[in-house]
């Protein structure tokens, strides 16, 4: 994880306010954190010691039973927090130029992206390079589908189901199923998904004993 010294652009990119990325300073660009993302990406997949070895190095926290399927694509890497349990499939993009905090028992799909960075509407403002990021946060138990976009500033409840290609703006309620773009709610989970899904675990636990 990179130390933290007196950086204008650096401080003001974290804070969510306007920056410039080109002026930020050498220890702090984000160049240290797609390093170790091209190293993880040429580790033989069949490594996976060596691949979650790297990518613990690459995160600024993550917890226990992490595994992120190459390849992956950061911007920094060290601004990402992983709680316990998470696995995401290969493909994903984490730009993370803001936080991005993610909790316990995360399954994430391929091609998903979590784009905290985000431009000036204003044309004539957006073309000094000025650009800002706002934080993401992924609460526990969620499942995000493949190729979902999360964009700058939403927060996901936990519980919640994020449908594939779904182009999340806007928060996402806990225990909800959301899809489509912009991605809105499709309905809650209910007594009767419990049920549902009780009902077949107990069919496979039945059938496994079966094998026994």
């Amino acid at each position: 994880m990179l130390t933290v010294t007196q950086d204008f652009e650096y401080e003001r990119m974290l804070a969510g306010d306007l920056y410039v990325a080109r002026d930020i300073l050498p220890e702090h660009k984000s160049i240290h954190g797609k390093m170790i993302a091209q190293q993880i990406n040429q580790v033989p997949i069949e490594n996976t010691a060596e691949i979650v070895r790297l990518e613990r190095t690459l995160f600024g926290k993550a917890g226990k039973n992490l595994y992120v399927n190459p390849p992956i694509n950061v911007d920094y890497g060290c601004h990402i927090t992983i709680g316990d349990n998470f696995y995401a499939n290969m493909d994903c993009i984490f730009l993370d130029v803001n936080r991005v905090t993610i909790g316990n028992n995360v399954m994430v799909g391929p091609r998903v992206g979590f784009y905290t960075a985000g431009h000036p509407i204003v044309a004539d403002i957006r073309i000094e390079d000025l650009e800002f990021g706002s934080p993401i946060v992924v609460e526990d138990n969620v499942w995000i589908g493949g190729s979902a976009v999360i964009l700058p500033g939403v927060t996901i409840g936990k519980n919640a189901i994020v449908g594939a290609g779904a182009v999340v703006t806007k928060d996402v309620p806990a225990n909800s199923i959301v899809g489509g773009n912009p991605a809105k709610v499709i309905r809650m989970i209910n007594d009767q998904d419990r049920q549902k899904w009780e009902q077949a675990k107990q069919k496979y636990w039945t059938a496994k004993n079966q094998e026994k």
